[in-house]
């Protein structure tokens, strides 16, 4: 029995800091399967995102599912640290009699108790290791219970500081791209300024970011459930954006440069694939199509009235298919997995942007609109009076 337990509880310390090391420490993808991270992600996102989708607000839900990856990581912080201090009351039970306690019988109900305290570095005194095997067990548990809340300390700060590195340029999008973003409306608006190259300098930012979005996520997969400030944005939504405004350029529209286009699709097409399998999204053959006939049409109409002339070739849109056949599929399904809106290749709706909005406006225009209206009640007053002598 005492082997046993010796056993299991290097099995299970051994485990823990594995996983932890992996999802904390180590700046890279790790394709194990077999992961308390990943079992933990997969068995409590389903759920969750279930019972908040049957909320009909779409703030509300939004918020709702943004509480997910906050609580998650300190959930898993918890699972790693319960885990650990059950660990070395394996150990300790496995050692046999070697704590005195008042000369009360010890027992693992005990043995938790002092792990747990050990763990968290109290040192009550009201349990003393008794053997040198016992206080080995302590110093070493102690020290990984101090090198464990370092670690999260600095996590924390780690992960913010990501998190607020994408939404800076989803906030930016705003404005460039409407709420939601969209990639017609992202090309009209630019071109006042396309001579002077802007369409490229923001395709440009827009490849370092998916690569930043792409090592952040791939380091730190829980940001993929951190959901933006507003409900109407998401990472997922300006990747698709990006992505779809790429493609209507390399497939031809007069004047317009496609080799920056080409480099920003590559890299944001190389994000929406790993991120994918980060998220374990699953391919779906019967997605709905994002792109038809009509909304191509008025796609073409509206760059046009921009001075946008794109190509209406036959082979111009097989080709702009085939681009979109490479990140559709990924987009679709990373999108289902997350409970992610994604923006419409056009808008058709007069919803103001984000920036454009406030709790307050509806008051101010109602004041103005009472100002105006006793002006000119006093000068209809005035005119009377003059006509009056």
């Amino acid at each position: 029995m005492h082997i046993l337990a010796l056993i299991a509880g290097v099995a299970i310390i051994l485990t823990v800091l594995l996983d932890a090391f992996e999802t904390v420490v180590l700046p890279r993808r790790v394709q194990r399967h077999f992961r308390i991270t990943i079992l933990f992600y997969r068995n409590t996102w389903a759920p969750y995102a279930k019972l908040a989708s049957h909320i009909k607000s779409q703030t509300r839900r939004e918020t709702v599912l943004g509480y997910f990856g906050p609580l998650s990581m300190i959930a898993l912080l918890i699972i790693w640290a319960c885990s650990l201090i059950f660990a070395f009351a394996l150990l300790q039970y496995a050692g046999g009699e070697h704590l005195s306690l008042s000369n009360q019988p010890i027992n693992f109900r005990l043995l938790l108790y002092h792990s747990g305290e050990t763990f968290f570095t109290l040192g009550y005194g009201d349990i003393t290791p008794a053997s040198y095997y016992s206080r080995v067990l302590s110093v070493l548990e102690a020290g990984m219970g101090f090198g464990f809340l370092a670690i999260v300390i600095g996590y924390l700060p780690t992960i913010y500081s990501a998190f607020s590195r994408r939404e800076i340029e989803i906030s930016l999008l705003d404005a460039r791209a409407g709420s939601p973003p969209s990639a017609a409306e992202l090309l009209t608006r630019a071109v006042d300024s396309l001579d002077a190259g802007t369409l490229d300098r923001l395709f440009h930012d827009w490849e370092r970011w998916a690569a930043e979005v792409l090592e952040s996520h791939l380091s730190y997969p829980v940001l993929s459930f951190y959901r933006s400030q507003h409900s109407n944005q998401s990472w997922l939504g300006a990747l698709t954006v990006i992505l779809d405004a790429t493609a209507l350029v390399i497939t031809g529209i007069e004047g317009v440069s496609s080799e920056q286009a080409r480099w920003t699709f590559k890299m944001a097409r190389h994000a929406v694939v790993d991120l994918a399998q980060v998220v374990n999204a699953h391919y779906d053959p019967h997605a709905q199509e994002r792109l038809g006939p009509v909304d191509l049409a008025q796609i073409r109409a509206q760059l046009a009235a921009k001075g946008l002339k794109m190509r209406q070739d036959a082979e111009a849109e097989e080709k702009l298919h085939n681009m979109r056949m490479k990140y559709e599929p990924y987009v679709l399904a990373i999108a289902k997995t997350l409970y992610i809106s994604l923006p419409p290749w056009i808008r058709r709706d007069h919803i103001k942007d984000n920036w454009e909005a406030g709790p307050w406006d509806r008051m101010t225009q109602a004041q103005a609109l009472g100002r105006i209206s006793h002006e000119r009640q006093g000068e209809r007053q005035s005119v009377t009076v003059d006509d009056h002598f």
